[in-house]
């Protein structure tokens, strides 16, 4: 769902967007980390926010990071 909020920020399409892991917090909503490959050998971290079902909002990307690798642990950020 976040895919068409990063692609516009980073002003790319990209071909290959699958989520590989992901982490949770929990705070008025939830936070998720998540690792998500763009390309072959190429990862982003994308942290996503759901608010609570009471808001009734969508996901919505918080900030992203690029350059990552497979093997870079998925962290806070």
């Amino acid at each position: 769902q976040v895919k068409p909020q990063f692609e516009s920020r980073e002003n790319r399409i990209y071909d290959i967007f699958k989520a590989i892991e992901y982490r949770t917090q929990v705070v008025a909503g939830i936070n998720y980390f998540i690792k998500v490959q763009v390309c072959n050998g190429s990862y982003v971290h994308l942290r996503v926010f759901q608010s609570l079902p009471t808001v009734n909002e969508g996901p919505s990307l918080v900030n992203f990071q690029t350059g990552k690798t497979r093997d870079d642990p998925l962290t806070y950020f």
